[in-house]
């Protein structure tokens, strides 16, 4: 197998960079024309775009005032079933002491609304009986059988106090008779504000299954999270709960108590609004805390159930107001001052690299469309996957990305002028400059994530797209260079015209005051010419020293001749 040489690793870099645009763009396109779910051009938020507005008006149990906490809460809580990434761009605020008022990017679905109108507390009952709205009555078998219309002389409480929130004793004739005239698609019938105390009589959201429930044994506030994911045996989409210390103790005896069970007395609904979202059956005794609901779920279908039991433990319940359509705060034509704004950034960028650095700005300039290109179909991504939406903000997020990339090529060329300085040559240079600066480059961009990820974490939710798209744009710029940058300057540093050092490659060793003049070839330094001042005190001490000179010669000539005096005078008889 050939050593990998620097070359070598510059192609297989650059083909590496060929082959994930290639694939970001494959991965967006089965957005755009297979799922029918993304786009060629990014989705603006509200600010830009203009969307939906909904005004929700907040009711207690007993009808008072809600309080600020309570608002709060709500409004907390409402955000995150609307935007639960975060970067969306929803804009969910109070007003007056009773109303909240929802705005969202763009035409909000069916969905969107569901989960923002079904703002009462999640409820965990036992299911009692289940029939479908045409029969009358299900039995403890299963089969639905029609029940006979009870005498009202009949007394309408147990003859057994019931033990637990599944005992049948709850059951009596005056609720069998109210479940046989329970109408599910009568709007009179709003079983939102039951006493959780009681058994409860509902269907589902459909409305084509009805229930009789025992009381409320847990509610929304003891799960902690609700996630949607494939689970690993059958490969079927599941919702995973969690729930916290208290509610994990209690859902291990309910757990206990309805395995195995006779139908539908092994079945725990999970209870939104009054209505059942889903009722599964007890098939395990689970003691950690961490069910899963499994059935004919699809992914979309899976994630909005997690969704709304993960956020359905709202201390209110709210009545819609209105919902309108608003225009824009800023429009198009702030986005446009926007985008000129970035591009005035960019071709200054361009022309500072042209003039201090030459034919290396080119390279420069094709990083930065690199990662232009780049940045822009992740952006169309993540408006398909997570609901990313580009705001003003987040235009200031990708301006401000262009300095902090400029910074980074200053960095890593300096640092390559440095080391032609110390006479190495261009191919060196290129290396050695690239292992010193990208410590320096690191080091800065981490710097940067951090400072985005901590904005991002703690800011408003309008400021949140200004930290995603630094973010974003940093991470993108390290792969840039590692990718792209470094790999073209390897090459380049093999051509004629950088290895050369020609004036116009910016690498030029006399503009850097380098020994070095090409491919291991070293030039004389160049010698300034003297002044007059300097030639005449040259003259000087250069009589001077022929002076010196003539003056040492007779020295050394006498002492010579006197040497040879003495010696003959020795000889003499």
């Amino acid at each position: 197998m050939a050593a990998s040489t620097p070359v070598r690793r510059a192609w297989r870099a650059l083909t590496g960079l060929l082959t994930i645009t290639a694939v970001l763009f494959g991965i967006n396109a089965l957005g755009v024309y297979v799922f029918n779910a993304s786009s060629w051009a990014p989705e603006l938020a509200l600010d830009l775009q203009g969307g939906t507005q909904i005004i929700l008006e907040a009711q207690t149990a007993d009808g008072a005032d809600p309080s600020a906490e309570q608002m709060n809460q709500a409004v907390t809580i409402i955000r995150q079933r609307v935007d639960a990434s975060g970067v969306g761009e929803a804009e969910v605020t109070t007003e007056g002491g009773k109303n909240i008022v929802v705005q969202i990017p763009g035409e909000a679905d069916e969905q969107t609304r569901q989960r923002i109108e079904a703002s009462a507390q999640l409820q965990l009952r036992a299911v009692l009986y289940t029939g479908s709205p045409a029969t009358s009555f299900i039995g403890e078998d299963g089969e639905s059988t029609p029940y006979p219309t009870p005498d009202p002389s009949l007394e309408s409480t147990p003859t057994v106090e019931p033990t637990s929130g599944s005992d049948t004793n709850w059951i009596t004739p005056a609720l069998q008779a109210e479940f046989l005239a329970y109408d599910c698609a009568n709007p009179d019938n709003d079983p939102a504000n039951a006493p959780t105390d009681e058994p409860l009589i509902t269907c589902d959201a459909s409305g084509t299954v009805k229930y009789i429930l025992g009381p409320v044994e847990l509610d929304g506030s003891s799960i902690v999270d609700a996630t949607s994911g494939l689970e690993q045996t059958s490969g079927r989409w599941v919702v995973n709960l969690q729930f916290n210390e208290s509610g994990t103790e209690t859902f291990g005896q309910i757990s206990q108590r309805l395995f195995g069970a006779t139908p539908p007395l092994d079945q725990f609904a999970f209870v939104l609004d009054g209505y059942v979202l889903t009722a599964p059956s007890m098939n395990a005794q689970i003691l950690d805390g961490r069910p899963s609901i499994s059935g004919s779920f699809t992914q979309e279908s899976a994630k909005v159930l997690a969704d709304q039991l993960k956020y359905g433990a709202l201390p209110l319940s709210f009545v819609v107001v209105s919902s309108d359509t608003i225009s824009a705060t800023l429009g198009s034509q702030q986005l446009q001052i926007g985008l000129i704004a970035g591009l005035i950034g960019l071709a200054l960028v361009a022309i500072y690299s042209l003039i201090v650095y030459r034919a290396l700005g080119f390279v420069i300039i094709a990083s930065l469309v690199v990662m232009a290109v780049l940045t822009y179909v992740m952006l169309l991504i993540l408006g398909w996957r997570m609901g990313f939406r580009l705001s003003l903000a987040g235009v200031a997020g990708l301006i401000v990305s262009i300095g902090f990339t400029a910074d980074s090529f200053i960095v890593y060329f300096e640092r390559i002028r440095d080391e032609l300085r110390d006479g190495k040559s261009i191919t060196g240079a290129v290396e050695d400059g690239w292992s010193r600066a990208k410590r320096t480059i690191y080091i800065s961009k981490s710097i940067n994530i951090l400072a985005a990820v901590v904005l991002y974490i703690l800011a408003d939710a309008t400021v949140k797209g200004f930290a995603f798209t630094l973010g974003l744009t940093t991470a993108i710029d390290v792969l840039i260079f590692i990718i792209f940058t470094h790999p073209v300057m390897q090459l380049l540093a093999r051509t004629r015209f950088f290895s050369s050092g020609h004036p116009l490659s910016g690498l030029d060793p006399d503009a850097l005051g380098a020994v070095y003049r090409g491919r291991a070839q070293f030039r004389a330094p160049v010698v300034a010419p003297k002044t007059a001042a300097e030639k005449r005190a040259s003259r000087s001490k250069g009589e001077a020293a022929r002076r010196q000179t003539i003056a040492e010669r007779k020295l050394a000539e006498s002492r010579t001749s006197g040497s040879s005096q003495t010696t003959e005078g020795e000889d003499t008889p």
